[in-house]
């Protein structure tokens, strides 16, 4: 995750910790994680991740997936470990009965770009994303 944050330049927004990794990734929170791991000398690796949650859509009356992160680790990219997570999120959509599966992309990452496009998905440019956190979601609660 803090590979992650850095690649996306912003190191010092991953605060979180072991633990709230544990606590939500235990059973039934709809948050789930998928890891690559590559032979190494020295033992097995981590070579990246892909940490997903479930939505909802109110048009299709279904579930589906979010995908919040997925990170390849540099020094493991074009090996297939980003076609392997998203053939078997597929999976897991299609076995749950899932409508769709969605992500963001940072605007200026060109190279995922291409390669979301080459799975056959397709950017949905007419939505923008909103957010709330800090003092500004606090301030809902005395409003």
């Amino acid at each position: 995750m803090r590979e992650l944050a850095a690649y996306e330049e912003e190191p010092d927004a991953a605060t979180a910790t072991a633990g709230d990794f544990d606590r939500a990734l235990a059973g039934g929170t709809g948050v789930g994680c998928l890891l690559a791991e590559v032979d190494t000398p020295t033992g097995p690796e981590v070579a990246g991740m892909a940490l997903w949650y479930t939505t909802f859509s109110t048009w299709q009356g279904r579930a589906g997936m979010w995908l919040e992160d997925l990170f390849v680790r540099p020094e493991h990219r074009r090996l297939g470990i980003g076609r392997a997570f998203f053939a078997e999120m597929g999976r897991l959509c299609h076995e749950r009965g899932f409508g769709r599966l969605e992500w963001w992309v940072l605007d200026w990452n060109t190279s995922a770009h291409a390669f979301y496009r080459s799975l056959g998905a397709a950017p949905q440019d007419e939505w923008t994303v909103w957010r709330l956190d800090g003092a500004g979601l606090a301030d809902l609660t005395t409003m």
